[in-house]
């Protein structure tokens, strides 16, 4: 089945938004105050794309690049035309081709990027209790049970709620964007919370 190709408005930021996480942004670069402006009037939604104009130079837009869709869920705007927003992370979508700007905020053709995995059913649900169950476990350790945890289920994606957790650098966050396998995801996450439980224990 085609996927559907669309057009959407880009946003290249040193952070990573991963689907169902929720940002703060402040927008004071003048392309993006009209950025806000037009996703506002429209569908609220922009792409926000992982880019460190130090690292990486200035952004092409280039195709492959994988990113996810934020939508403006709570939005003021200052005296001075900047803008505070609250971002949630929507579906990923991967970039098809760049787009010459039409407006002073960069484009680009994108479609959604999903997952392609094989693992289902009983299968993915026995590998998702593995992954909650380490998490469990490492927050056992912890001298207070923190107030704010994910609301995990085997019966849904759990990969994205725990990714939230950790702290890793945003490099490790965007390979796990990119990645079309919950259980491959998992296998990544789970590294981390094993390597931590040990050190909680020795």
């Amino acid at each position: 089945m085609t996927q559907l190709r669309y057009r959407l408005p880009l946003f290249p930021l040193p952070v990573v938004l991963l689907p169902g996480a929720v940002m703060p942004l402040h927008i004071f670069e003048q392309r993006y105050r009209d950025m806000v402006a037009d996703v506002l009037e429209h569908d609220r939604r922009f792409g926000l794309i992982y880019h460190d104009w130090d690292d990486h130079g200035p952004f092409l837009a280039e195709s492959g690049q994988v990113g996810c869709v934020a939508e403006v869920r709570e939005h003021e705007q200052l005296e001075d035309g900047r803008y505070l927003l609250i971002v949630e992370g929507l579906e990923r979508f991967v970039i098809d081709e760049g787009l010459e700007q039409q407006a002073l905020y960069f484009e680009a053709i994108v479609t959604p990027y999903s997952d392609t995995s094989a693992m289902l059913g009983e299968e993915m649900e026995f590998r998702r209790r593995e992954s909650i169950r380490l998490f469990e476990q490492l927050i056992g350790l912890l001298p207070e049970r923190p107030d704010r945890l994910p609301e995990l289920s085997a019966e849904t994606e759990v990969s994205y709620p725990l990714a939230q957790t950790i702290q890793m650098e945003l490099p490790w966050h965007q390979r796990l964007l990119e990645i079309q396998d919950e259980g491959s995801r998992l296998e990544r996450i789970d590294q981390v919370l094993r390597a931590v439980i040990r050190r909680g224990q020795s």
